[in-house]
């Protein structure tokens, strides 16, 4: 084969391609409207978490950036310094054989709390994060990220 020859066979071949490719892309695209957030643009901004210490028992300082984003998503924080309530809350990375136990008496004394859970522990405990919802507790994200997924059990980040 000369020079020639190799080079129409080399064309011809990469011609294919990119119509395999083009043909690839073509039939991929979907008309289906997805569905978007309406406000706009997420962004991928880091935020670091943390309250200022408050003297003579004062509630803390969470600052304005998180204020406002907690007003925004409708969260929960620093409760009403006014009322006297106590919030009780646990932080659940991994399961030590405890959560059954804490389950059993929030119930027996119609108490209700909030589960801070990792990712990892929603994805090796679903049954136990399905029981905190069913009971009517609040479950609280203690993952960096959203890395939460899960059977029957939605995660809004």
């Amino acid at each position: 084969m000369n020079k020639k020859n190799i080079r129409i066979i080399a064309n011809s071949f990469i011609i294919c391609l990119i119509f395999i490719f083009s043909f690839s892309v073509i039939s991929m695209q979907d008309d289906e409207i997805l569905p978007t957030s309406s406000t706009g643009v997420v962004s991928d901004k880091k935020i670091e978490w943390g309250i200022k210490r408050g003297n003579n028992h004062e509630q803390p300082d969470l600052g304005s950036e998180n204020r406002r984003i907690i007003d925004q998503y409708e969260g929960i924080s620093i409760g009403n310094s006014e009322k006297p309530y106590v919030y009780l809350t646990f932080d659940c990375g991994y399961e030590a054989g405890y959560t059954e136990k804490i389950l059993e008496v929030l119930k027996q004394n119609d108490v209700k709390a909030t589960f801070f859970i990792t990712g990892h522990y929603l994805n090796s405990q679903p049954d136990l994060v399905k029981r905190m919802i069913d009971e009517g507790h609040i479950i609280g994200n203690h993952t960096p990220k959203c890395l939460m997924s899960g059977n029957d059990i939605e995660t809004k980040c």
